[in-house]
């Protein structure tokens, strides 16, 4: 039996976060004695590993400037500091500051998995978490594997680090059926306007995401005649600036954020379409989840898109990575309803593709290997 730790700064509402605990819940642990370790404790997604996972934190929760401290310690040290067991494999499940502490191990006995979920575009976004740039391309090549979540994000990792070691791209594991089932319970808590279409985005109300752009693209939207409504289930720091641009346009009636649920998928699977207004993404699993719900998408470029969708949009709507092209890609789907009908039903037979039992077992052979 191999032990195994995963370590991530924290298990909050991102997505990353939560496909770890999916991956580790459906592991076989008759050859894996698993350890989940995180940075900061206090996440949401702490409550849904199951009993047979190890769980431990560094801290209790999150502190101001932990990022500097962090930097001020080689990454030798904070690894005795904070990994105090030994382990046949560490992963550290995201870039940045649990990648450069696991880079610390010198144990000789622990093979170093580093887990890439966003597309480095440049040195500086390589570089968070580290001192520099030049630490985080000494550190990345410590270790023994690097695992990209698409193929995209590969290529942008190996061109900006100069990476010549392993590689692999894995995706994401999501519970289908566990996300199946819980899209067939009830929305008790609003109603849908069954007049209308009814969109929705599931993530966190933050820059990256692009809802500041999408609640314009509304506005465009019923400006030109097209009635619909947004659904978006998340929280985050920009609520409040956008929410301010909805009252000031008359769209707070439109436009909803709905918050943080446990179960988006009710709401998904009883949307017309799933749309994804990123400005950057790793390989999303709020589009996955919508695929395996059967709810069509529509998304601009990013990271993991073409190889969800299919290179020449057989699956989904993929658009220019701006605004105007999101508008145009939603407007035409809008306008045309036996369209909409046609990415329905692709987004039911894809959304098979990506099962528990195949993406589990794909981490576990690269495991196993090692």
């Amino acid at each position: 039996m191999k032990k195994i730790l995963f370590f991530i700064p924290n298990l909050s509402v991102g997505g990353a976060e939560k496909v770890l605990v999916n991956l580790v819940n459906n592991m076989d642990k008759s050859k894996f004695d698993i350890t989940v370790q995180t940075l900061f404790g206090g996440g949401v997604n702490e409550q849904f590993l199951k009993k047979n996972i190890t769980y431990k934190s560094c801290f209790k929760k999150t502190f101001r400037g932990n990022s500097q401290i962090l930097k001020m310690f080689q990454p030798k040290t904070l690894y005795k500091l904070f990994i105090k067991d030994h382990y046949d494999i560490i992963v550290s499940y995201l870039e940045g500051p649990t990648a450069r502490i696991v880079a610390g191990c010198s144990d000789q006995g622990t093979k170093k998995i580093c887990w890439i979920h966003c597309r480095f575009d440049s040195p500086e976004t390589a570089q968070v978490g580290f001192r520099g740039f030049e630490e985080a391309k000494e550190l990345f090549c410590r270790f023994d594997v690097i695992v990209c979540v698409s193929e995209l994000v590969k290529r942008f990792f190996c061109q900006i680090i100069g990476y010549r070691g392993r590689i692999e791209v894995l995706y994401n594991t999501n519970e289908t059926k566990d996300v199946f089932q819980k899209s067939m319970e009830p929305v008790n808590d609003i109603e849908f306007d069954k007049d209308c279409f009814n969109l929705c985005s599931v993530g966190k109300i933050e820059p990256v995401k692009g809802y500041d752009r999408l609640a314009r693209v509304h506005k465009r939207l019923l400006d030109n005649g097209i009635r619909h409504r947004i659904y978006i289930l998340g929280d985050g720091s920009q609520k409040k600036e956008i929410s301010a641009y909805l009252r000031t346009n008359q769209l707070d009636n439109t436009f909803f954020f709905l918050g943080y649920h446990t179960n988006p998928y009710k709401y998904i699977s009883k949307c017309d379409l799933f749309v994804c207004s990123s400005l950057s993404e790793g390989f999303s699993t709020a589009v996955t989840e919508a695929l395996i719900v059967g709810t069509p998408v529509c998304t601009v470029e990013v990271s993991g898109m073409k190889e969800m969708l299919g290179e020449h949009n057989e699956y989904g709507v993929i658009t220019e990575n701006s605004e105007d092209a999101m508008y145009e890609g939603i407007k035409s789907l809008l306008e045309n309803p036996e369209r909409l009908a046609h990415y329905k039903l692709q987004a039911e037979i894809r959304g098979k593709d990506f099962s528990t039992e195949n993406t589990v077992k794909a981490v576990e052979q690269i495991l196993m290997g090692l």
